[in-house]
């Protein structure tokens, strides 16, 4: 039953991303609030953004979360990530 929860996620991802507004992850960290951190930073420079993996490890454990993952849109990349790297908070 996970399996297939976790494979319907995946599909759904996926398919977002073939979407012309394909969000991209900017930031992944193995501490949330390192990500929440980051989120707060781009929205006040205008840049939305959003938490990929937030609630999973309450669902199915950390065993199987890669980092939590801050993601932006496609057009938004490079400035967010200049942005993260001028403050040192870039993991990737």
């Amino acid at each position: 039953m996970v399996k297939v929860i976790i494979c319907i996620f995946k599909l759904n991802i996926k398919n977002m991303e073939n979407n012309s507004d394909t969000l991209v992850t900017v930031l992944t960290a193995s501490l949330i609030h390192e990500i929440h951190i980051a989120k707060a930073l781009l929205a006040n420079e205008g840049i939305n953004s959003f938490i990929f993996d937030e609630n999973i490890t309450t669902t199915i454990g950390t065993a199987f979360v890669d980092g939590y993952k801050l993601k932006v849109n496609i057009h938004d990349f490079d400035k967010a990530k200049q942005l993260l790297l001028d403050l040192g908070t870039d993991n990737n």
